[in-house]
């Protein structure tokens, strides 16, 4: 197995509450930085597919308003 280095958004800055992404063997893992034992993994095309919904705003409804 071929695990890359965990990265973080640059938006992040020196928050130790981020979300981090990684490539291992072709597939994407993410993980909280300050609850790095619980990781999610999925393939890349699935992962791209949410990246764009999340851009187009399809989860918007899902965040508490102000």
């Amino acid at each position: 197995m071929r695990n890359s280095t965990w990265q973080k958004s640059s938006y992040s800055g020196s928050n130790a509450d981020c979300v981090e992404v990684r490539t291992v063997d072709g597939a994407i893992e993410l993980r909280e930085s300050d609850e790095g034992e619980v990781i999610v993994r999925t393939s890349a095309s699935k992962f791209a597919a949410f990246l764009q919904g999340a851009k187009a705003g399809e989860f918007d409804r899902l965040l508490p308003r102000a």
